[in-house]
Parts: C-alpha cells; sequence; structure tokens
C-alpha cells in the first residue's frame, strides 16, 4: 500500500497534456515555502538572463543589493551582488515546472543569450521532458514539463513500480488527507 495520493491542487503547475497552459506570471506576495539565493558579479546581466531568457520577472528589488525573481507562484529566486562565482558549475542544479508548449521558446530565448548555456531537451524515464540551462552565474537550472500521460507506456510502468498511480486508478480523492 501506497501513502502518495493526488494533491494537485496545491500547485499551479497545470496538468500535463499537449494543451497545458502555463499559468501566469504570480505577483502576489507570500510567505514563499522555499526559495533560492545566487550570487552574482553582474546583477543587470543576471537579471536579463533571467528575464529575458528564463522568463522570470523582476517582483522586486533592492538597488544594488537583491533582486526578487519569480515566474509562477513558488517558483522565487533572490539575486545578490558578489565580488566573484564559482568558475566551474557546482553538480547541485534547481528544477523549475514549465509546459511542453514552454521548452522549445526557452531553449531559443537562452541559446540567443549565451549559445553554449543549454543542454538538451531530454525525455526521462520519470514522463518529463528537460532542458538544463547553465546561467551567467554558473547556477545549473533544470526547466522540466510533465509528458502526457499513458498508462501502457514504460514511464507508466516505472512509475507504478514505486507506488506511484495515476489519478482515478483505483483510489478515492485525497480527503483523508487533507
Amino acid at each position: 500500500m501506497s501513502d502518495y495520493y493526488n494533491a494537485f491542487e496545491m500547485s499551479p503547475v497545470p496538468a500535463p497534456g499537449p494543451d497545458a497552459v502555463p499559468p501566469e506570471p504570480f505577483r502576489g506576495i507570500y510567505g514563499m515555502p522555499a526559495f533560492v539565493t545566487i550570487p552574482t558579479s553582474d546583477l543587470a546581466a543576471s537579471v536579463d538572463f533571467w528575464s529575458r531568457g528564463l522568463g522570470f520577472f523582476e517582483l522586486f528589488s533592492i538597488p544594488g543589493r537583491l533582486v526578487h525573481l519569480r515566474r509562477w507562484a513558488f517558483q522565487d529566486v533572490l539575486l545578490v551582488p558578489a565580488a566573484s562565482v564559482p568558475e566551474q558549475t557546482p553538480a547541485v542544479s534547481l528544477s523549475f515546472a514549465c509546459v511542453l508548449s514552454q521548452v522549445d521558446s526557452l531553449v531559443e530565448a537562452c541559446r540567443a543569450l549565451r549559445p553554449n548555456s543549454v543542454d538538451g531537451p531530454r525525455d526521462t524515464p520519470w514522463n518529463t521532458r528537460d532542458v538544463v540551462v547553465i546561467t551567467p552565474e554558473n547556477a545549473r537550472i533544470v526547466f522540466t514539463a510533465a509528458k502526457p500521460f499513458d498508462p501502457a507506456s514504460q514511464e507508466a510502468r516505472n512509475l507504478e513500480a514505486i507506488g506511484i498511480t495515476p489519478p482515478g486508478a483505483g483510489r478515492g480523492d485525497n480527503g483523508e488527507h487533507a
């Protein structure tokens, strides 16, 4: 028996599908459950790349001290000035959800700004299409889009093997967990 249950109503990420529409940029102020702080030696260049390449917008800034960027709800990045950035990209990465229709334009925008910044897209065994972007700060950012679910696919079998089944596959709602 699995303890997993469907809780998609908590997320701004739309249900996977060929016609999935990304949510609008979220401009509300909330207590952030998680965020990343990224040091940069060129705040303006970083804001430009994250905005034009990755689709973030400037929620607010404290001049010379911090720029708070956001895409969807719960996709928050704080850029802060630093004397230098790591010369080598760290092994750790940060992933952001997107939808399939955004993958190609994200790849094109990032390559136009920094030609060698993108790896992918690649399809994963867990039913996503991922793009890895190395930002000007040498951060490894992954944009991941859920692919439409095919119950007969190898990806579906991979997920079922670890106890994750699709909504409606013999389960009730998550009322007992809410």
